[in-house]
């Protein structure tokens, strides 16, 4: 039986691994052995980064919505408060894109909160 030597299989995948480093920098994206630890590196930290992009997100949603409703005289805590109160059960998200898109509907929003914290 000849022997095989594998060099097709070892293109493909080398290719595959440096489409994969392609953002990377230098020898990141140019040599394998480093390119390969470089992205392993890169998937774990996506793994990571995952879970810290809803952490971060979610107290971006915040600041917006308590610098939404400070001109209104509340602060965060006691809106949410409010709204718990009120029985109005919408999330961050969309609270924080509320805040920010339709001022006047949040108004409201805010209103019916302040009206549940003086009940």
């Amino acid at each position: 039986m000849p022997r095989v030597k594998g060099g097709f299989h070892h293109h493909r995948r080398a290719r595959e691994l440096f489409s994969a480093v392609r953002g990377h920098k230098q020898a990141r994206r140019t040599r394998y052995q480093t390119a390969r630890e470089s992205l392993l590196h890169a998937m774990a930290y996506q793994t990571a980064h995952r879970r810290l992009r809803k952490r971060d997100m979610r107290a971006l949603w915040i600041t917006r919505i308590n610098a939404a409703v400070r001109p209104h005289g509340l602060s965060y805590s006691r809106f949410v408060r409010g709204l718990l109160l009120a029985g109005i059960g919408v999330d961050r998200k969309n609270l924080a894109d509320l805040a920010v898109r339709e001022p006047e509907a949040f108004g409201a929003l805010v209103n019916t909160a302040q009206a549940a914290l003086t009940k």
